[in-house]
């Protein structure tokens, strides 16, 4: 059976004018990273379009080698009100970003209505006629049809919007988990070197207690003056007061760490132990060319551009006008029995043009604004740029010069450990007193708390490169 050639001619024309929008490109300026050439040095490499913030990071506190570390890990991110919060705003960009592109279609909706209406007989009309009142039913169903043409690409500038500013709250996501985690491990090194400070400190006090102890019977022996007493009972409290304020430090690390963990502080196990001896501290090679690209704190900053570049095709847009196909389809009738027979049937199909003649100064300040909103994007991503440089710089500064400080204090201690073995011998042999072997042992007490202290530091320093390179490595 052959087609009617205007029905033809009219189905060409209108699957012409669904097309047409692929074919002309949107309005407004292409997204392109901006150059940080110029603050980044020659030998970094940068290579800004080729983002590996996606790139997996894997448990990287492994390489600690701390079960204890592995397990606070783990309840951190399963439990952390803060990182459900941002995944909660990552389902909330990615909804927008899914609803942003359902005005690439058509808008379809079914209706249908039932109504009883009195007509009144005093209706203001021309003609000095009578036209007695009346009372009528009325049923209808439908289907219209709305579609709005995106000729100059203010729906595909808003879908590219929305998907890099979903893509940017991804990139936050995953930059709040990489925050989270090297948080909680640098928060438990730091209990574990409170933990060995307040072990220190209390053996230390147990010494100057010996200390006053033998002191007063020298002053009762009329060996020494009472001035000798005072003294170690002023050693005594000194060393007390520092062993408060380490409890007071402990108290406040397993605080810090629990609220890291999402749990309260009672609720929180830790099992005692030692400072780790040798922290990982070896750079990957590379550095920091391929490894700085996945911080996700970059990414973020740079696709926030793309999105506030694509915001200014929406906004420019307003310049154009709005073309609009409409269409309807139904059954009207003034009673149910004859409501879908042929003689009810109705339809209409047309397009609309809506052209703006004023309001050209609003979108102007529209197309002004987002600019504005650009440029800050790109100012923000900038800051972003320079912020992971200097983190890399300050962790690599840290990096070396603990682990120089920490052979140092090694050597310190051990120095101090032998005096006070020689101290000791000499006490046991009746040479000296037992008072130099307390004064000795406080000593190598304190200098091994140092070492201690900086191999922790260690540490630390090696979460903060982790931070500072976006995550771990292989």
């Amino acid at each position: 059976m052959s087609r009617c050639p205007t029905t033809v001619a009219r189905a060409a024309l209108l699957a012409g004018l669904l097309a047409l929008p692929s074919c002309v490109a949107p309005v407004g300026p292409d997204h392109q990273r901006p150059d940080v050439t110029d603050v980044v040095p020659a030998q970094w490499s940068w290579q800004p379009a080729r983002p590996m913030d996606h790139a997996p990071k894997g448990a990287w506190w492994r390489m600690f080698q701390e079960p204890a570390l592995d397990d606070l890990e783990s309840q951190a991110l399963q439990a952390s009100p803060g990182l459900r919060a941002a995944l909660a705003r990552v389902q909330q960009a990615r909804a927008r970003a899914r609803a942003s592109a359902v005005d690439w279609f058509p808008d379809a909706r079914l209706r249908s209505g039932l109504e009883r209406q009195r007509t009144s007989g005093n209706l203001p009309t021309p003609i000095p006629v009578n036209i007695p009142p009346a009372t009528f039913d009325g049923a209808s169903v439908g289907f219209d049809l709305t579609y709005e043409l995106d000729l100059w690409g203010k729906v595909r500038r808003m879908v590219e919007s929305a998907r890099a500013a979903a893509a940017a709250t991804d990139a936050e996501y995953n930059n709040l988990v990489l925050t989270l985690t090297t948080d909680v491990a640098a928060q438990y090194f730091a209990l574990r070197s409170v933990e060995s400070e307040l072990e220190a400190r209390r053996t230390i006090v147990a010494l100057r207690e010996d200390a006053v102890g033998l002191a007063r019977q020298r002053v009762a022996a009329g060996i020494v003056s009472g001035t000798e007493s005072i003294r170690q009972e002023s050693e005594l409290a000194s060393a007390r007061a520092e062993w408060v304020d380490a409890t007071r430090a402990r108290e406040e690390a397993r605080a810090t760490l629990a609220w890291l963990c999402g749990k309260s502080v009672g609720a929180l196990e830790v099992p005692p132990g030692p400072v780790p001896v040798r922290p990982p501290v070896s750079i990957p090679a590379g550095l920091p060319a391929d490894l700085l690209e996945r911080r996700p704190d970059i990414a973020a900053a740079e696709r926030l551009v793309a999105s506030r570049n694509a915001d200014i095709g929406v906004a420019a847009a307003g310049y154009f006008p709005s073309i609009r196909l409409t269409g309807s389809a139904g059954q009207l009738s003034r009673d149910m029995d004859s409501l879908f027979s042929a003689d009810s049937r109705t339809w209409s199909i047309g397009p609309s043009v809506s052209l703006p003649l004023t309001g050209y100064a609003l979108t102007g300040a529209r197309v002004r604004h987002a600019k504005a909103q650009r440029e800050e994007a790109i100012a923000q991503y900038r800051q972003a740029v320079l912020s992971a440089l200097k983190d890399v710089e300050v962790s690599l500064a840290q990096v070396h010069r603990r682990a120089e400080q920490a052979g140092v204090m090694a050597e310190v201690a051990a120095q101090a450990a032998a005096a006070a073995a020689l101290a000791r011998s000499r006490a046991d042999a009746g040479i000296t007193g037992r008072l130099e072997w307390i004064e000795s042992e406080q000593l190598r007490i304190t200098a091994s708390l140092r070492h201690v202290q900086v191999v922790a530091l260690q540490h630390l320093a090696a979460v903060r490169m982790v931070k500072a390179l976006g995550g771990g490595w292989e």
